[in-house]
């Protein structure tokens, strides 16, 4: 993706880069070239050996090997699930499918009590924000969270909204620039509402007079507000310690220093949000984020949490109680989850509000996370040229074999070659990951509801696939907003 400040009327449509699906050579990836590689190595030594009956005795290996390289399953090659497979094998021989809190042993010190490789993670209070900082010791970041809040972008005219794009270009940009900036999450979630807002809501415009129709509308308030849903919109900046290093070095150096240097980054995002004229909420507390993190895994506990605002506001304890990983969803707490990978994007024109099908659907508990990875300038510039090269060269190869090119790989090459033009013209490079995160108290109920959001994303434009093997450590990077990987 290409940020773009252009800020001329009317609205603007934009255009996402395609997936790239190129591999190593002609198109295929490298467990397929070792594969056919091991299967053009037998054939060859049957025949110097053995004539053809050499190679009519080893047709079950490289017959075997040519097929796992060309049959496709599930979007992959067969060879392809290899890796996965032999990993989801090796988890599940070693226990770590399954996770339980230790109630008696203690969790140490500074540390978050959350499964898997997040567990890692350490708590930094920043003593002049009070934000709560997550150090990733094994990644080298450190991450903030900022609350945003912005008005309905699809009520909004259209002048309106293309200033917002607009300046939400120039907010990347700026990251693009800084060169210190790990990776940005945008989340935007739905959340079980509690009622507090429509209770504050009544009592600061209502008139209790006692009268039949404020009596009624008190009864509806107190009794509709639990059973509503809302939308909670963070967005997570991930400062990279090791691009920082310098910086860090000269404010202090370790976690003090690197979270003036995230301070500073922080205090740049803000001015940032603040010209694009969106609202920021602050800077999340350890006890906001201890809430955000116990309501991804036990939604059926956010309304409380919420009503009751001293409840639950201790990072050390805010994990989840039990988590048992299946191989294509993940249960905790109170609820099955899982997580759907938007592997393509909206290969035509398309206008801002394009999301708005999966961002406003209605009756589902669910989280679309974001990522944005920043590439410095000097970085995209070396990589669009390799790429570009390697799109050349396999044209050439392709066309020297006698093979005809195709219109992905010509599609790709034209969006190479617009990168690049775009990127000489100033702006900034970004990579973009979508997930979502779909949660539900039923098995069944969470089949429905990945069904909508599927269908959802088809009304965008969008194509989503089920992710499966991986689902523990999806979950953290699509529910949790703390700029965690796949």
């Amino acid at each position: 993706m290409v940020t773009n400040s252009n800020s001329d009327y009317p609205l603007a449509p934009v255009q996402f880069s395609r997936l790239a699906k190129r591999g190593i050579m002609l198109g295929l990836s490298l467990p397929q070239l070792i594969v056919l590689g091991i299967a053009v190595l037998t054939v060859v030594f049957a025949l110097y050996t053995a004539g053809g009956m050499g190679f009519a005795w080893t047709t079950p290996i490289w017959g075997t090997c040519a097929l796992l390289a060309v049959i496709p399953a599930g979007g992959r090659k067969v060879i392809e699930w290899v890796p996965i497979l032999a990993r989801w094998a090796a988890r599940t021989y070693l226990g770590q499918l399954v996770y339980r809190r230790r109630v008696i042993k203690p969790r140490p010190a500074g540390t978050l009590a959350l499964p898997g490789d997040a567990a890692s993670l350490r708590e930094w209070e920043d003593p002049e924000t009070g934000a709560a900082m997550i150090h990733d010791p094994h990644a080298q970041t450190l991450t903030a969270i900022l609350g945003v809040s912005h008005p309905a972008f699809v009520l909004l005219d259209l002048g309106e909204q293309q200033r917002r794009v607009s300046g939400w270009g120039r907010v990347l940009a700026a990251a693009c620039r800084s060169g210190r900036i790990a990776r940005i999450q945008v989340s935007e979630r739905t959340l079980p509402d509690s009622g507090t807002g429509l209770a504050e809501w009544w009592r600061t415009h209502s008139t209790d007079d006692g009268s039949w129709a404020a009596t009624t509308y008190a009864e509806l308030i107190d009794r509709a507000g639990p059973a509503g849903e809302r939308h909670a919109t963070t967005i997570s900046l991930a400062l990279d310690m090791k691009a920082a290093a310098r910086q860090i070095s000269t404010s202090g150096g370790g976690i003090r220093g690197a979270a003036a240097v995230l301070r500073q980054e922080m205090s740049t995002l803000t001015t940032a949000l603040r010209a694009a004229e969106l609202t920021s909420t602050g800077w999340l507390t350890p006890g906001e984020v201890a809430v955000v993190l116990r309501s991804a895994y036990d939604p059926a506990a956010a309304p409380a949490l919420e009503r009751h605002g001293d409840l639950g506001r201790d990072l050390a304890t805010a994990g989840p109680v039990a988590v048992t990983e299946t191989w294509d969803r993940l249960r905790s707490d109170s609820a099955h989850h899982a997580v759907l990978w938007i592997t393509e994007w909206p290969r035509s024109q398309v206008y801002p509000g394009f999301l708005a099908p999966l961002v406003l659907s209605n009756g589902i508990l669910r989280t679309l996370a974001l990522h944005y990875t920043p590439v410095r300038a000097d970085q995209a510039a070396r990589d669009l040229r390799k790429k570009k090269t390697e799109l050349i060269s396999d044209a050439a190869q392709r066309r020297k074999i006698g093979q005809i090119d195709d219109a992905a790989s010509s599609a790709e090459l034209d969006d190479v070659l617009q990168q690049e033009a775009d990127l000489t013209a100033g702006h900034g490079v970004l990579r973009v990951s979508g997930l979502v995160s779909v949660s539900a108290p039923t098995v069944d109920e969470l089949d429905a509801a990945v069904a909508a959001v599927e269908q959802a994303a088809i009304q965008a434009s969008c194509e989503t696939r089920r992710l499966v093997g991986q689902q523990a450590q999806s979950f953290t990077a699509a529910a949790l907003p703390l700029c965690r990987p796949v």
